[in-house]
């Protein structure tokens, strides 16, 4: 039986120190148990020298290196004030090596935020990051571009959305990940050996035969695409231990808690935003020369049953869907300032050679089916989206009649924008069905076999699920790929409507729910759309420069009037970002991801007319070797369908492993460690299981009598109950996080009415409990037996309902007597009438007077006196409002030659 699946990187803390000559990095593990040093050469200006003995220190061997470097760096034997070893700077990890002009510099990360928990594996999001210059000043040659360069390098701002993890490979889905290995290394072997893994494995494994405590963990590549250091990282790749690597990737981590009757299901959505023709909205568009898109994101949603901590031992399930452009050279005119530049074909391809290389990489990473929703526009006045269409189909048509025909790509053309005008369609109720479609088709990945339970309620539709079933669970082969124009608003919808239709069976196959279905208005599909929608708005900032402009309540009509103001102001946001910093932004990126590497002899980045040659380098070079416009796949690809050919094990995909034997109490594989922190300063308030969002604390009703399940329909005013009591600073997060607590938008009708029957319908609709109950008449009774001697229809409504508790059957007799004033009061009269009763009231009260008017009352107060004076300047003021102005005396004239001569002159 294998343990748990992790290797968790022996550096997590790490500390530089500096001297004249050197950089020294420790790096240690949590416990600060066992330690490592790579020292840094500060003495070449243009090379990078990095020496790593692979040496594991105790703290104290740590402490006697310190020592003697501080030692024999002083300028002076025995001086004390100046120490020849100084500290520099704390980590958590190191992002890379950058060099532009001069030497190199080395980015490392300062401050981490915990996002999400898979399985006891934590995902951090960088906060802040420091970048120091490595040569030391006196070597230093200077160039006066240098400090552009660094300008440019550091928009990119890496403590926006960018994530890593000590111990879960967040370049690949849970299903690669998780599928063990069938055939165990071999005791005898070497520490590095080739066998038939994946790119990336964490796994550990007990070997048969061998004592309890020796495991094995093997350690491979990530997947090269969604990681965006992989360049940074190059230089000291091969020089260095694994555990300096950090891989970080790009895009969305969200995270949030859904409670079934108290049972934690942790529901994690991770979008990794491909580093292979990235850029911005207007200037990268389509795919480049060797297959890749713009815009390709790679979303996956786990649903994770978090009663169970261990990957191995819990339940876990995944989907994984893709957003990316139309595979096709096409591009968009810029040169004019207008929201909608032209759409144009670049480049004439026939035999769609771009897009086979593009599905050829989908059916490597996904398998079979791949299904394309395409969401742009058929019928317009003027052509616009409709040419994107036009030449997408043709060339899907063309690579189909290549494949065997129980592989083909689907193809799935939809006008999203259309069907949203007309009065008559629902749009969420055809992307649901497509939704229905995709999922059966492609199925989703389970870590468990069917349970018991599904044999006891058995449901229809879970016979006709697609995918690969194994003895352990379930696989998904396929994916579905959504794109419109932008992949950015239709596209985030649809995909919401796709994972809403996974995250029943999802929950079903986890013995969660009776049946793969799940209704709007439920505490878990709003906890997921706010989900969404996050992921939505932070895609459409790194891409189109602005939040969404529509969302699900949008295409629901459900959004609140003001929504159309905030659409209007994010079109002109987008607008902004891709007519002024857009191009800023790009050369940032390509300089980021060493797309562009500074060099004297060639061009500067800002000088280069336009980047297509950076991402298009295969059109400078002779082509080698024809490809083959009828084998348009990779070798051995057909063999393994519908299953992935990178999850296969086959001669052609054998990788190289790092195989590690360690005990199987070691900290590095220890995931209660790493879970917990036992080593870390942490406070209760400010943690992450705490801080995350909690589908009974956020969205649940606090009304007693109502279902807690989350899976129950609730009405708007309800929702609405459930914000009730929060602060005013928690109010507004709440009124995002619940989506049908908002009105529905007025009709045009409801649009030319008066705002008075605006009001008043709001008024109803947001009234509390006790407004909308019948009204009571109260009486007066002069002691406090005739209270209870009333008949039913004359009492006020029990306390239990109203309030939730039971107060005192018989309450005290002052008690009684303030509420009866306070009653009296409330009563509708113009002017409080001093009778007999109220004078005994009075005498068993002692109330202080609130004001010093001579008259008080919640009804009636008389007006303050005002003198003369007073009054004379109010009419004056009120006069020269009116257009009258008096003469000016002469102290107003002194004043204004005052002011003129110390204003102007």
């Amino acid at each position: 039986m294998p343990v748990n699946a992790a290797v968790i990187r022996g550096v997590q803390k790490l500390v530089l120190y500096e001297t004249r000559a050197r950089y020294f990095l420790v790096g240690s593990n949590n416990a600060q148990t066992k330690h490592r040093v790579l020292k840094i050469d500060r003495t070449e200006p243009r090379d990078l020298v990095i020496i790593d003995d692979k040496h594991v220190y105790s703290q104290q061997e740590v402490r006697e290196l310190l020592g003697r470097l501080d030692l024999g760096n002083r300028t002076k034997i025995g001086q004390k004030g100046s120490s020849g070893l100084s500290r520099a700077v704390s980590a958590h990890g190191i992002v890379g090596f950058v060099r532009f002009l001069e030497g190199y510099y080395i980015v490392l990360i300062t401050k981490r935020r915990r996002m999400a928990d898979i399985g006891g594996h934590s995902i951090y999001k960088i906060e802040d990051t420091n970048m120091i210059y490595i040569p030391n000043d006196s070597v230093r040659v200077t160039h006066p571009d240098e400090a552009r360069y660094v300008r440019i390098f550091q928009n990119v701002d890496l403590s926006s959305n960018f994530y890593f993890s000590y111990s879960y490979d967040l370049s690949h889905s849970l299903q690669y990940n998780m599928t063990l290995l069938q055939t165990p290394c071999d005791a005898g072997e070497s520490e590095e050996l080739n066998t038939s893994g994946r790119q990336d494995s964490f796994d550990i494994f007990e070997e048969e035969g061998l004592p309890t405590q020796v495991v094995y963990g093997l350690i491979n590549e990530p997947y090269a695409k969604y990681v965006w250091n992989v360049r940074l990282l190059e230089k000291v790749k091969d020089i260095v231990h694994p555990d300096w690597l950090l891989y970080i990737i790009h895009g969305f981590c969200g995270q949030s808690k859904l409670l079934i009757y108290g049972r934690p299901v942790h529901v994690t959505l991770i979008a990794r935003r491909s580093s292979r023709f990235a850029g911005t909205r207007f200037l990268k568009r389509g795919a480049n020369c060797e297959g890749d898109v713009a815009n390709e994101v790679e979303t996956e949603q786990i649903i994770h049953d978090a009663s169970v901590m261990s990957l191995t031992a819990g339940s876990f399930s995944s989907c994984v869907q893709v957003r990316g452009s139309v595979p096709l050279y096409w591009s968009q005119d810029i040169s004019t300032m207008m929201p909608k530049p032209p759409i144009r074909l670049d480049q004439a391809d026939p035999y769609a050679h771009v897009a086979a290389l593009h599905f050829d990489q989908m059916l490597q990473r996904f398998g079979s089916p791949i299904i394309i929703l395409n969401l742009v526009k058929k019928r317009e006045k003027r052509k616009h989206e409709k040419i994107l269409s036009e030449e997408f189909y043709p060339a899907i048509t063309n690579l189909n009649q290549f494949l065997p025909p129980e592989h083909g790509i689907e193809y799935i053309a939809w006008d999203m924008a259309r069907y949203t005008k007309s009065k008559l369609c629902n749009v969420l109720d055809r992307l649901s069905m497509i939704a229905e479609n995709v999922v059966k088709r492609t199925g989703f990945f389970v870590n468990r076999p069917d349970f018991y339970c599904h044999t006891l309620r058995p449901d229809e539709r879970w016979g006709d699920l697609g995918g690969k079933v194994t003895p352990n669970g379930r696989l998904q082969t396929g994916v579905l790929r959504t794109n419109c124009v932008d992949c950015l608003d239709r596209t985030n919808t649809a995909q919401f409507m796709v994972g809403k239709c996974a995250l029943a069976y999802q929950l079903y196959a986890l013995g969660m729910i009776d049946k793969p279905k799940l209704q709007f208005d439920t505490d878990c599909v709003r906890l997921f759309e706010e989900l969404y929608e996050d992921h939505g708005d932070t895609l459409s900032l790194q891409y189109g420069g602005s939040q969404l402009v529509h969302r699900v309540k949008t295409y629901r009509k459900i959004a609140p009037w003001t929504q159309h103001s905030k659409d209007i102001m994010q079109t002109l946001s987008r607008y902004y970002s891709n007519a002024f910093s857009d191009a800023d932004r790009q050369d940032a990126i390509n300089l980021f991801l060493q797309v562009f590497q500074p060099s004297e002899s060639k061009p500067h980045l800002w000088e280069l007319p336009t980047d297509f040659y950076l991402h298009h380098s295969d059109t400078m070079v002779l082509p080698q070797q024809q490809h083959s416009y009828t084998h348009w796949w990779t070798d051995g690809v057909l063999t393994f369908l519908p299953s992935p050919y990178d999850e296969a094990q086959c001669e052609k995909n054998r990788r190289k492993v790092t195989v590690k034997r360690v005990n199987r109490f070691e900290e590095s594989i220890d995931i209660y460690t790493e879970f917990f922190k036992p080593y870390e300063l942490t406070s209760f308030d400010d943690t992450f299981s705490i801080a995350m969002t909690n589908s009974a604390r956020e969205f649940m009703p606090k009304t007693l009598g109502l279902d807690p399940s989350p899976f129950t329909v609730r009405k708007p005013d309800e929702s609405a109950k459930s914000v009730l009591g929060k602060s005013s600073k928690e109010e507004a997060v709440l009124q995002r996080k619940t989506a049908a607590s908002a009105p529905p938008p007025p009709s045009e009708e409801q649009i030319s009415s008066s705002s008075e029957d605006d009001s008043e319908e709001e008024r109803e609709e947001d009234g509390t409990a006790s407004q909308r109950s019948t009204p009571v008449r109260l009486t007066e009774p002069s002691d406090s037996s005739r209270l209870h001697e009333d008949p039913p229809q004359q009492r006020l409504p029990p306390v239990r309902e109203t309030y939730g508790l039971n107060l005192l059957v018989n309450p005290p007799d002052e008690d009684i007597l303030i509420y009866h004033r306070f009653a009296h009061l409330g009563q509708n009269q113009h002017k409080v009438e001093r009778r007999d009763e109220m004078k005994k009231l009075d005498a068993g009260l002692s109330l202080a007077p609130v004001s010093l008017f001579p008259s008080d009352s919640i009804y009636e107060v008389s007006a303050p006196e005002v003198d003369v004076q007073s009054r004379a300047v109010f009419e004056c003021h009120v006069q020269t409002g009116r257009g009258w102005v008096r003469t000016l005396c002469h102290d107003d004239v002194l004043m204004y030659r005052e002011y003129i001569k110390n204003r102007y002159m």
